[in-house]
């Protein structure tokens, strides 16, 4: 082939490759596979009068326990938490978003009459006659967990209620509507989705049933209510018969005292034969959690501080650790490194230090924060909050005599 030739082909594929690149930079990114868990709403129009327009307030009269505990949760915020309406916005307002912030199809001012594409990310969409705003600030409201079909689930099914009842085999039925997300597509490289919660707690489940959809093999076994709604005896309605059921919290990271119990963590001094040395080990291991610690949304990240100090408490040398999943998200999703903690998985972070060098140590000190988001995060979306994104989940100190 003529030099010229080449060179012509050479040139026609740079360029080919340059705009190939340039696309997959400004295209919206699409982080995980619709699959039809939830590539539509839950459909309301089966509902029986007796549960009126599905409003949490109307549950709340027979149910008003679970009510009142539903109302603290980031659930009823699913919709109206400020960080999720500015990421969000920043990225484009997808409307399949809505398919698990807001799920019934009441929640939605429209409705999906099909897709452009066979991603399901360009909806064609008409103006919803029944959609209820005030409904769609309830977020992920008690209907949108226990209604399908005209029926309520649940784990008990018939307990004589008033209205329709239909039985779950498991109650994680419900959470994997949402929580076990697909990002197996042509452009990814990761080993668990970029919220893959359930893959990290049962690596073994991802299979593709008959439909080509994500499912999981043994839903029962995931462990999500044991651990996200703990068990208490209490009647299902005033008055009812006392039976173990579920608190409805589902705390998670926005809760310091439930992320503390995920793991076990100690600060201890080690010998070391070197003369005039000292060596303070920082060991923390996921003891509480069979997923990884953290787990969620990649921003979420663990910081641990190890830091020698004097004695007016100012900090001498330091030494700082990230417990974090790095992603790459363009041009090609991929996991770049991962130092989370695997369920019973320890980690040790070490500071060792000369006393001919700092010869005014008083103390050494370990502090662990947890990171709801990422502050690099938090500025490209001009996220403003008011309450703290991060918090304190440990922090020991040594005297050093």
């Amino acid at each position: 082939m003529p030099f010229k030739k080449k060179s012509v082909i050479i040139v026609a594929l740079v360029i080919v490759l340059f705009i190939f690149l340039t696309w997959r930079f400004i295209r919206p990114m699409n982080i995980f596979v619709i699959d039809g868990r939830f590539s539509e709403p839950v459909i309301t129009s089966q509902t029986p009068t007796l549960l009126g327009n599905l409003k949490a307030e109307e549950c709340a009269v027979c149910h008003r326990e679970f009510y009142t505990e539903w109302q603290t949760t980031i659930h009823s915020q699913a919709w109206t938490d400020p960080y999720f309406q500015a990421d969000w916005k920043f990225d484009n307002a997808q409307h399949i978003c809505r398919s698990c912030h807001t799920p019934l199809d009441r929640q939605l001012p429209h409705n999906v009459l099909g897709y452009r594409d066979r991603d399901k990310y360009d909806p064609i969409m008409e103006d919803n006659p029944d959609f209820d705003p005030e409904l769609q600030h309830e977020g992920v409201t008690c209907a949108a967990c226990h209604y399908r079909d005209g029926k309520i689930v649940g784990i008990l099914g018939n307990t004589n209620a008033p209205h329709p009842v239909k039985k779950l085999d498991s109650a994680n039925e419900v959470c994997v509507r949402c929580h076990v997300v697909d990002g197996d597509r042509w452009d990814t490289f990761f080993r668990f989705p970029p919220c893959g919660t359930v893959a990290e707690i049962q690596s073994s489940s991802k299979a593709e049933n008959n439909t080509g959809e994500l499912s999981v093999k043994d839903i029962d076994s995931l462990g999500c209510v044991e651990c996200h709604m703990p068990a208490v005896e209490r009647p299902l309605v005033e008055g009812g018969v006392v039976r173990q059921a579920r608190q409805h919290l589902w705390r998670g990271g926005h809760d310091p005292e439930m992320v503390k119990k995920a793991f076990t963590a100690d600060l201890f001094e080690q010998a070391v034969t070197k003369k005039n040395k000292r060596k303070f080990t920082f060991e923390i291991t996921n003891t509480g959690t069979r997923h990884y610690l953290p787990t969620g949304t990649p921003d979420r990240h663990l910081t641990v501080s190890l830091r020698l100090l004097d004695a007016k408490g100012n900090i001498i040398k330091e030494e700082s650790h990230k417990l974090k999943r790095t992603v790459m998200w363009r041009p090609f999703i991929v996991d770049l490194w991962d130092t989370r903690l695997p369920y019973g998985e320890t980690r040790r972070y070490s500071l060792e230090y000369s006393q001919d060098r700092y010869n005014d140590v008083s103390a050494v000190e370990v502090k662990v924060r947890y990171h709801l988001v990422d502050e690099d995060r938090v500025k490209r979306i001009n996220y403003q909050y008011r309450e703290p994104i991060d918090y304190e989940v440990f922090s020991k100190r040594i005297n050093i005599s």
